[in-house]
C-alpha cells in the first residue's frame, strides 16, 4: 500500500496507491467523508472499500482532499474538492493508460464529490455510493445520471435518514439506460460501526455481477 504524493490545484495531495495486475487492470478512485467532521483517507468504510477493489485486482487510489493529512490547501466546501478528486483521477490513469475500466466509489461527502465527478467525467463506468447525504446536498445535477451504479444506505442512519436516500433512488431508478441498485442494511449507523463485513459483502456482490475482474483475495462475507 505504497504511499504517494501528486500535485492538486493547490499543492500537494497526499495518497495510498495499490497498483492491479495486468496492463489493462481497471481503476477505481476512493473518496472520503467530511473534512471538517473528521474525515480521512483512512476512514473505515472508505478503507474496506479499497480494500474490495485491490483484492479484485483494480489499481485502486485513496487520497486525502486539501487540508487533511498532509495534503496541501484549505477546505473549499466542495469546489475546490471536486478539483481535487479530478487531479487524482489525472493521476491514476496516467498511471494506467490502458485501464479497461473506471470507477469510482465515496462515502457520505464523498459520495457527493464522487457523484459530481461522474456528471464530468463521461471515462467513468461505474459507482459505488455509500451514505450520500441526500439531506445535506443537491443532488439535482444527476439529471440525468450517466451511469449504472450502487448505492448503500444503513436504515438506522442518525445523519442521513434513509428516507432522504430513498427518495432520490427513486428519482434516478426513473431514468433511462440506467440501472441503480439500492443496497439497504438493516440496523447499520452512519458509519456502519459493526457492519462493514455487510458493506464489504454488498460491494462485492455487485462488482461479481458488473466487472469482469476476479478477485485475489478471499472474499468478505
Amino acid at each position: 500500500m505504497p504511499e504517494v504524493i501528486f500535485n492538486g490545484p493547490e499543492g500537494r495531495l497526499e495518497g495510498r496507491y495499490q497498483h492491479g495486475k495486468g496492463a489493462t487492470a481497471p481503476i477505481a478512485l476512493l473518496l472520503h467523508p467530511h473534512p471538517q467532521h473528521g474525515g480521512t483517507m483512512n476512514n473505515k468504510v472508505v478503507y474496506g472499500l479499497y480494500q474490495v477493489f485491490a483484492q479484485r485486482g483494480f489499481s485502486v487510489l485513496r487520497f486525502n482532499f486539501r487540508g487533511v493529512g498532509r495534503s496541501q490547501g484549505v477546505f473549499d466546501r466542495g469546489e475546490g474538492e471536486l478539483s481535487d478528486a479530478a487531479s487524482a483521477l489525472d493521476w491514476l490513469q496516467s498511471y494506467n493508460e490502458n485501464a479497461r475500466s473506471c470507477w469510482i466509489a465515496g462515502f457520505s461527502f464523498g459520495a457527493w464529490i464522487g457523484m459530481q465527478l461522474l456528471m464530468r467525467r463521461p471515462e467513468i463506468s461505474g459507482f459505488i455510493s455509500v451514505a450520500p447525504p441526500a439531506n445535506l446536498y443537491d443532488f439535482s445535477f444527476l439529471a440525468p445520471c450517466p451511469s449504472s451504479g450502487l448505492v448503500v444506505q444503513g436504515n438506522a442512519d442518525e445523519i442521513v435518514p434513509e428516507g432522504a436516500v430513498k427518495k432520490l433512488i427513486d428519482k434516478l431508478q426513473n431514468q433511462r439506460d440506467i440501472e441503480i441498485e439500492y443496497g439497504l442494511i438493516e440496523g447499520a449507523n452512519h458509519f456502519f460501526a459493526t457492519q462493514l463485513d455487510q458493506l464489504s459483502a454488498k460491494v462485492h456482490d455487485y462488482l461479481d455481477r458488473h466487472t469482469d475482474t476476479q478477485q485475489a483475495g478471499k472474499k468478505a462475507s
